[in-house]
């Protein structure tokens, strides 16, 4: 017979016990560190300005090109916006790990007051207020600063 197979038919053979813990057991058992490492930069390779209407028509344009649906446009500190992440290669990887993002683009329009919907061009957009989200509150102000159409 063969060596491999006879390895393969003791391993059959042998059972295993595991213990049955009940929940103060397993808390007491796991020995597991939590580290929350934020993000230490965000790299943007191309960003892209719209006047509002246009960004609007855009997105709504895109909506039926791709057959429908409500889309969702994320709005921050007074910027809709919409980003596109370099795809996951090793050298990205290895950039996460050391604290960096990479994003190919970013699409951005100012709109001051947030609206939880509208519609245009029989295209109802939806929008979700990411304020809260540190990175995109930072990108927010940064863009804004940089706005080619901001009121002054």
């Amino acid at each position: 017979m063969n060596e491999q197979f006879l390895v393969l038919k003791d391993l059959l053979r042998t059972s295993v016990t595991l213990p049955i813990l009940n929940k103060s057991q397993y808390n007491r058992r796991i020995s597991l560190e939590i580290v929350i490492e934020p993000w230490q930069r965000l790299v943007i390779h191309e960003i892209i300005e719209h006047r509002f209407d246009d960004f609007v028509q855009m997105v709504a344009s895109q909506n039926r090109a791709i057959g429908g649906g409500i889309p969702t446009i994320s709005w921050a500190k007074g910027i809709v916006f919409q980003w596109g992440a370099l795809p996951d290669t090793e050298s990205i990887i290895q950039e996460k790990l050391k604290g960096t993002l990479h994003w190919g683009s970013v699409i951005f329009a100012i709109k001051e007051k947030f609206e939880k919907q509208i519609m245009r061009e029989n295209v109802t957009i939806n929008f979700n207020d990411v304020g809260v989200n540190e990175i995109f509150a930072k990108l927010a102000e940064k863009l804004i600063t940089q706005s080619k159409f901001k009121s002054t």
